[in-house]
């Protein structure tokens, strides 16, 4: 054999099938457009807020942990969770909540939906291909991401999807440990970003029983609330409880799995149990945790105007493409020819970065926001 034969044979290869989906997300333009989409907070008005780029790196991160730790399959778990966001709209919840909003009335009945967008992305909208459309990933990779939150069937999705990706039974454990990971990330997370911003401060967090239990962990470490590091050994310290928790409970669920079935199976039924997830006292915790930052700081004055203000742009960006479509890109109207009007214009905008439907709602309509 020719060494230049050999080294084609390994180039194609050398890679296991989970590493070639990381690396195939990790490379196409939806993930880098992550690193100026809106996590909470807009992406323009600071440099430090977390961004959906750092969000999803973040869950991997936590996602790989939990995974290693419990012998499961990191590589897979780290994949799902970096595309796990690639369907969400600039300005964050707002803009995908304003594009089901205006598809639906439109008479697309399946709207938008962010967790669907991101199997769309995969399957369809990214182009690497020839002679097909998507990023050729894997089955195990997709279901993550298509049944990122449970319960995991909507009306909006094809009977085609429904079929080949089983609705009434689990995804991956790796994709759960993701959906997981993404809710301790966004939590801890948020809760920086608000405190750093002076948003929300810990006289409100420590109301609540699980801050109290963050509170004297930190208190272990010898740091006081007045010194600058605090905040960071807060969210640290509450990251850990939440993954050590998680660990515990997950060790002693995964006990009656695994041996049967297999760190990749996908063939729990929906209706079964989660064989991974936190401990009942934890997971009331933090439900409590999670509606006091939506009492708090997701409905903060300042929070909920800006928001305000992406959707008035993601609105007038609808409207503009729907009255011309020629001030759609060039690719974007060769699709209009397949596909209907409404959602090649919604797929438009949910690729946009927040700065770049700013500056196109700047450039139509000749203010800024």
């Amino acid at each position: 054999m020719r060494a230049e034969d050999r080294f084609f044979r390994f180039e194609e290869d050398f890679r296991d099938p989970f590493s070639r989906d990381r690396d195939r997300i990790l490379h196409c333009g939806s993930f880098r457009r992550l690193e100026y989409k809106t996590q909470v907070f807009l992406n323009h008005e600071g440099d430090y807020f977390r961004t959906r780029l750092t969000h999803s790196l973040e869950v991997s991160q936590i996602a790989r942990t939990l995974c290693r730790t419990l012998g499961l399959n990191e590589t897979l778990a780290e994949a799902i969770a970096l595309a796990h966001d690639l369907g969400h709209t600039p300005f964050g919840h707002v803009g995908g909540d304003m594009l089901d909003t205006l598809l639906k009335r439109d008479g697309l009945v399946n709207g938008f939906e962010h967790n669907f967008q991101s199997f769309r992305v995969l399957t369809k909208l990214e182009k690497r291909y020839r002679d097909f459309d998507g990023l050729n990933l894997t089955y195990a990779t997709l279901e993550g991401v298509l049944k990122h939150s449970y319960p995991y069937e909507k009306s909006f999705m094809p009977d085609w999807v429904k079929e080949s990706f089983r609705m009434d039974y689990h995804p991956s454990i790796e994709a759960m440990v993701v959906d997981h990971a993404d809710e301790i990330a966004y939590t801890s997370h948020d809760i920086d970003d608000g405190i750093k911003y002076e948003l929300i401060d810990f006289d409100i967090l420590y109301e609540e029983e699980l801050p109290q239990i963050v509170k004297r962990a930190v208190e272990r470490e010898g740091v006081g609330e007045k010194e600058p590091i605090f905040r960071h050994r807060f969210v640290a310290a509450l990251i850990k409880l939440l993954v050590e928790d998680f660990i515990a409970e997950s060790s002693k669920r995964l006990k009656s799995y695994l041996p049967q079935d297999g760190p990749l199976c996908s063939s729990i039924a929906a209706s079964m149990p989660k064989p991974v997830g936190f401990s009942p006292k934890m997971a009331s915790l933090l439900k409590r945790l999670k509606r006091l930052l939506g009492e708090k700081l997701y409905r903060h004055m300042e929070i909920v105007g800006k928001m305000h203000a992406g959707k008035e742009c993601v609105k007038a960006l609808y409207r503009a493409f729907s009255e011309d479509e020629n001030l759609l890109p060039l690719s974007r109207r060769e699709s209009l020819h397949s596909r209907r009007r409404e959602r090649v214009i919604a797929d438009y905008i949910a690729s946009m970065t927040d700065r770049y439907a700013i500056k196109i709602y700047h450039e139509l309509y000749g203010y800024r926001l």
